[in-house]
């Protein structure tokens, strides 16, 4: 069975660079295994990854260890659910890909929510300048 995203289609790619996912597989998989549930495909801001360092969640510093470069803005990442829900509620929530937010998202933020900080972003966003 293939993993399904918010709008009920199977999921798609959120980003390969960097390399995003809790499996990093490109994708917003979800399972048991992922507490975090890293769950919704955010295009990040500025605004973001500034509100996420200030409660203690730093995106932006590189952890080799964790294979991880860090984030700017533009990036595509797969955010856990409840930190996506933290952000949107002091008013800093990034955009989301619905086609690559995967439905367990909607375990904590409503469809709704996440219906309204939609945006399509192209597989090639360097295309937009």
């Amino acid at each position: 069975m293939s993993d399904r995203n918010v709008l009920g289609d199977e999921l798609q790619p959120c980003g390969t660079d960097p390399l995003t996912g809790f499996h990093r597989d490109g994708c917003c998989r979800t399972d048991d295994d992922d507490l975090g549930n890293h769950s919704v495909c955010a295009v990040v801001t500025a605004e973001f990854l500034a509100h996420q360092q200030t409660v203690g969640n730093d995106l932006v510093s590189a952890r080799p260890e964790f294979d991880f470069e860090g984030l700017a803005p533009g990036d595509r990442w797969c955010v856990c659910a409840d930190r996506w829900l933290q952000s949107f509620d002091a008013g800093a929530a990034p955009p989301v890909v619905l086609a690559s937010t995967h439905e367990r998202a909607t375990e904590v933020i409503p469809l709704e929510t996440l219906q309204r900080h939609s945006v399509d972003v192209p597989a090639d966003p360097r295309g937009l300048a």
